[in-house]
């Protein structure tokens, strides 16, 4: 196996003594398949060859991020027995909230009926691990007993038809689990959060913030629109998944023969099998489920988990390692002791 280049000082801990006991999940029912696109100049089969995806979801008008939130919160809750009161922290990793304020994660709070702390984490396709890490320092405290954490996106949104090659990339959706105190064999083995704010441009919404604000004519520029520098992201994004995975293996005091399953982002499959084959990741044990969501940001690995553990892939002692990179450019990596 290759050796981490030195890329300065990360983030990288264990926190054990926590487990999740239910996970969620939602899409919207509205299917976009490749065929779909051909309006927009594209050739299915080539978007498929190139992303490795057939269909993705996209949210109706009336369905928005909280929307998505909400009915995994309540696969959640269903499928553990555990009602909302029971919560006493709540942690949204999402980049398209219903509103710019107020934030998605108090919105959430309110409609699900729970009384406690709303935290938002606006690091895109990294958003659910680094919600997933913020909540395992409250469990890990004693400050919460019972976590809601959640990963959702409605990038149908927030990307145009207008800029087809990176419209094709996402659709929308969202996840969900709780965490609270567990066993000591169980929890974060191992975990690194990470971020080269030098790469921001090459993913990012140009208008909308402070820096510059709405306008008619950033939304005729589309600066309103995802930007993506496409080869410059997936060669980050290989790269930096290959080298977390080493990070939290060397921290965990592990091999990759260890790991029962692998739950990667799902950007683009390309992305996933190039770090497979570089580190020599046996594909049996990844999950993947791009081909039929395309990239759903913060979504995307609660999503993942959710599919995998409702089909009996995650069993308990399991060690599933879990990982998302995205725009920032940021992210996080871990490895969970089921």
């Amino acid at each position: 196996m290759a050796q981490t280049p030195n890329r300065g000082t990360l983030l990288r801990h264990t926190l054990m003594g926590m487990q999740i006991t239910a996970t969620g999940s939602y899409a919207p029912p509205n299917v976009v398949t490749n065929e779909d696109l051909v309006p927009l100049g594209l050739d299915p089969e080539y978007v498929f060859r190139r992303t490795g995806i057939r269909e993705r979801r996209h949210a109706p008008p009336e369905i928005a991020t909280s929307d998505m939130c909400y009915h995994s919160a309540q696969q959640c809750f269903e499928r553990s027995g555990v009602s909302p009161a029971d919560i006493d922290l709540l942690v949204v990793g999402t980049v398209s909230p219903d509103w710019h304020i107020a934030s998605t994660a108090a919105v959430l709070q309110d409609r699900l009926g729970m009384r406690c702390g709303a935290i938002e984490i606006a690091s895109a396709c990294a958003g659910f691990m680094y919600a997933l890490s913020t909540a395992a320092q409250y469990i890990a405290t004693g400050a919460s007993q019972r976590a809601l954490v959640m990963g959702a996106d409605c990038c149908s949104r927030v990307i145009h038809k207008e800029v087809p090659k990176t419209y094709l990339l996402f659709g929308d959706g969202g996840g969900a689990v709780i965490l609270e105190k567990g066993t000591q064999q169980q929890g974060l083995l191992a975990y690194c959060l990470g971020a080269e704010g030098a790469g921001a441009e090459q993913l990012y919404i140009k208008m909308g913030g402070s820096r510059e604000p709405a306008s008619h004519a950033g939304i005729d520029r589309l600066d309103h629109s995802l930007y993506m520098d496409g080869k410059a992201v997936y060669k980050w994004a290989t790269r930096v998944l290959s080298e977390s995975i080493i990070d939290v293996l060397e921290q965990a005091q592990l091999k990759l023969e260890d790991i029962d399953l692998f739950v990667p982002h799902q950007a683009n499959l390309r992305i996933i099998e190039a770090s497979a084959d570089y580190l020599g990741i046996d594909r049996e044990k990844i999950i993947i489920n791009v081909d039929r969501y395309g990239n759903t940001s913060g979504g995307s690995v609660p999503l993942a988990l959710d599919e995998a553990y409702q089909a009996g892939r995650i069993k308990p002692s399991d060690k599933v390692l879990m990982s998302g990179y995205g725009a920032g450019l940021s992210w996080g990596t871990a490895i969970f002791a089921w």
